[in-house]
């Protein structure tokens, strides 16, 4: 007979960083500064999904964004992304 485990360490240690942060991110200057770093907690937490170092996707975009034509913007998003030594 299988047990499921007592704790759920794994799982509160997944999302410490953001309970931690919820405090002071009441405090991030504006409505606008809040759905900026929303968007980008969304972005890191994506390309972590995807399997990504998210600094190294951050970077990657950040330094093809303007040259980016916009009909192609959606292959800069972590399920579509390559790096730039795979394109």
């Amino acid at each position: 007979m299988t047990m499921a485990p007592i704790d759920n360490n794994h799982v509160e240690n997944q999302i410490r960083p953001w309970a931690l942060g919820r405090s002071n991110w009441l405090f991030a200057g504006s409505l606008r500064s809040g759905q900026r770093a929303a968007a980008i907690m969304s972005l890191i937490q994506s390309a972590k999904l995807n399997g990504h170092d998210p600094y190294a996707y951050l970077k990657d975009v950040m330094q093809r964004l303007p040259t980016q034509r916009a009909s192609a913007i959606g292959e800069l998003l972590p399920h579509h992304w390559l790096p730039t030594d795979k394109v």
